[in-house]
């Protein structure tokens, strides 16, 4: 079977181009819809999952789903601290360390109220974050009212630059530091002294417990004995599959709405792309006549036609796939439904992403450009030729 030229059919679009842009236009706008929602999904799992560290263990209540919703005894604090395994750093302490998370409601630059994510740590925290580095200013002084925030707090929220002062929990916070964790959840979370964060906030119970082990194959030992110790009724889990965890609801709740619309709004790429095809059917009857009298066989009518759907979706996908990739420098928040605080993260664009985008352009064009390729691979010879 003789195919019809690449050539040819590229030549077909160009030869209409205001209306191949305008269809282009169209399926740009979904594919720019669709790339956006991946990458937003993409953007808060590798937030997230890159707020934990791979040989970090978090120790919480059992059941517990968040942070906020878990609560640690002190004398059940006390039994996970003694425990063998854990590592020590340099000068012989050991890494642990006891933390009380509370969310705390301040206004945006905008004047939006927003809950932010406050916890209880100290120097052993940050040692167990090495991703967390002071920017500004310094670490707080334990047992001081000082605190240090994330660099997307310092950046979101009213009053929460260095030297400024936030007052929550009947207290005025001095702000003497900023840190920035790498672009991770901690980037949107204010940090202060363990004790004095429970005092503040009337709480009698830690809500989780970061430690590292000496030996991360000794990790499923240590869940072990925290499952079997009856005393406890906590459990353990690597810091890195927690945060995962806490990033799979929010990014599939991204993932089903976004995708949900960019179904509805293919509707209409799809039908403008068929409007687009018939009208070129229409217009070259005489044309497809002449090819099959020249012995170009029905089905190499319909690819070429379809073709040409399918090259008009890719110009299409392509156009909003790098006005999506261009939103990758723009910093955006949501809500953590996990933890019901504030999370800033980034797009991010991945090979992933880029496959599944042309993907789905393709198909649009296929789905659209299919009916008018078949519609002008049945026209007969005699009547093709009759109406031109």
């Amino acid at each position: 079977m003789k195919a019809i030229p690449l050539a040819y059919i590229a030549r077909n679009l160009w030869v209409r181009r205001v209306t191949t842009l305008l269809t282009a236009g169209g399926m740009a706008l979904v594919v720019f819809v669709f790339t956006t929602v991946l990458m937003m999904s993409e953007g808060i799992r590798a937030t997230l999952v890159a707020t934990g560290q791979p040989d970090n263990v978090m120790v919480l209540r059992k059941g517990a789903g968040a942070e906020i919703n878990s609560g640690i005894t002190r004398d059940q604090a006390a039994v996970i601290e003694s425990l063998p395994g854990i590592a020590t750093n340099g000068t012989g302490e050991r890494l642990l360390s006891k933390e009380p998370v509370v969310l705390n409601t301040l206004p945006k630059r905008n004047g939006t109220p927003s809950n932010v994510t406050v916890r209880g740590t100290s120097a052993l925290g940050m040692e167990l974050r090495p991703q967390a580095k002071i920017v500004q200013g310094r670490m707080f002084r334990p047992g001081t009212s000082e605190i240090v925030v994330g660099r997307s707090v310092a950046s979101g929220f009213q009053g929460a630059t260095l030297g400024e002062t936030l007052r929550f929990a009947q207290r005025d916070w001095h702000i003497v530091g900023v840190f920035d964790s790498g672009g991770t959840g901690f980037d949107s979370e204010i940090w202060g002294d363990s004790e004095q964060m429970l005092q503040a906030f009337h709480r009698r119970a830690f809500s989780t417990i970061v430690l590292r082990l000496a030996d991360a194959g000794e990790f499923q030992r240590m869940r072990e004995a925290i499952d079997s110790d009856v005393r406890l009724q906590l459990e353990a889990k690597p810091e890195i599959q927690f945060y995962a965890e806490q990033s799979e609801a929010l990014a599939t709740f991204i993932r089903i709405l976004g995708l949900s619309l960019s179904m509805i709004f293919s509707i209409g790429a799809i039908v403008g792309a068929m409007i687009t095809m018939f009208a070129a059917v229409a217009q070259r009857t005489g044309e497809i006549g002449t090819l099959r009298a020249l012995g170009f066989r029905r089905s190499a009518v319909l690819l070429a036609f379809l073709g040409e759907a399918l090259l008009l979706s890719l110009v299409g996908g392509a156009i909003g796939l790098v006005a999506a990739s261009a939103m990758q420098a723009v910093g955006i928040s949501t809500v953590n439904f996990q933890t019901f605080s504030e999370l800033a993260f980034q797009l991010k664009l991945t090979p992933g992403i880029v496959v599944r985008t042309l993907l789905f352009a393709l198909t649009m064009g296929l789905v659209g450009g299919f009916i008018p390729a078949w519609r002008a691979a049945q026209m007969k010879i005699v009547d093709c030729l009759r109406e031109a």
